[in-house]
């Protein structure tokens, strides 16, 4: 019930961020911004266990989790006390209707039809993460069944991740205003799929170590380059419309996909099964990075708002 209600927490939270977050960065330090972000999450995957580790040698368990909590209330109070945002558009609040309902689905569907391609990266987008989430539900029984790894290999295997994204969110961080948008999302996303195909491949803890590190570095050049794209081409008022309704979607895929990749997992060997996803993935960042490179819609990935709008 817990982790529901947090799901249904996500789901209000992740839409208003993402705009609150394009309301208050100007755009010229969005991508920037967006670095720095991916930076200090990576940190937080390595640090937040080993802080919860050194807790539980001087504490109990529950002492731990108490902790834990508290630190979430906290941020919850600091993230009330930000200042309050809006745009012209937003200065009058609805009374939440079905008609508002309607009205907002008509506003999305419209901003699809004339903005197409966006639309296709957002999606594409959306479907490598699912793809990818599927995989990553697997990984025990993949490291464990397959490959004989023990926990204790496991465990290092996650915090390797987490090096590795903590080193490419830093590369990122130091060299975001040197490479374009578009620099960073095909490098990103080849990659994190090559590093999908070597962990679908390995034999070893090694060969398992370096897809994993491989696929951390470069998630931050991908999500930079994605979220940057994002954000300079959605208009902020249509943000959190957008994230919600084709949020619906994905999570709809989310658990299809997550529910199909562990059904074959019972009916075939989970490597062919992790190995058909990485493929997938795989192709999904070839397709990807062909509608990135359209020369005729270069216009969409400049970083100056005068560019796309004559674009």
């Amino acid at each position: 019930m817990c982790l529901f209600f947090l799901s249904i927490s996500k789901a209000f939270f992740e839409p208003a961020a993402i705009t609150y977050i394009t309301n208050v960065v100007p755009e010229k330090g969005r991508k920037q911004f967006n670095s720095f972000r991916s930076l200090i999450t990576s940190s937080a995957f390595l640090i937040g266990p080993a802080v919860s580790g050194a807790l539980l040698l001087i504490t109990t368990l529950h002492i731990s989790i108490w902790l834990n909590a508290f630190s979430f209330v906290v941020s919850g109070i600091m993230m009330y006390l930000l200042p309050n945002v809006k745009t012209e558009d937003e200065q009058t609040v609805h009374k939440f209707s079905l008609t508002m309902l309607r009205s907002d689905w008509k506003e999305v569907f419209s901003f699809s039809q004339s903005n197409l391609f966006v639309v296709k990266v957002y999606f594409l987008a959306q479907l490598f993460m699912i793809v990818a989430l599927g995989m990553d539900a697997q990984e025990v029984v993949f490291t464990q069944q397959v490959l004989h790894l023990s926990e204790t290999d496991y465990g290092l295997l996650i915090s390797l991740t987490g090096v590795g994204s903590i080193l490419g969110a830093a590369t990122v961080s130091l060299v975001a205003e040197k490479l374009s948008i578009k620099a960073l999302m095909t490098s990103g996303y080849l990659l994190v799929s090559v590093g999908y195909l070597v962990y679908a491949f390995s034999v070893s803890f090694w060969t398992v170590a370096i897809g994993f590190m491989v696929l951390g570095f470069f998630n931050s050049f991908s999500g930079t380059g994605f979220m940057t794209f994002y954000q300079n081409n959605v208009p902020v008022k249509m943000m959190g419309r957008i994230s919600s309704i084709y949020g619906i979607f994905q999570s709809v895929l989310q658990v299809i996909f997550i529910l199909l990749i562990g059904f074959t997992g019972d009916i075939i060997p989970v490597r062919y099964s992790i190995v058909a996803a990485s493929m997938l993935l795989l192709v999904l960042s070839f397709w990807q990075i062909k509608l990135v490179l359209m020369p005729s819609k270069a216009g969409y990935f400049e970083e100056e708002e005068e560019f796309r709008s004559t674009s």
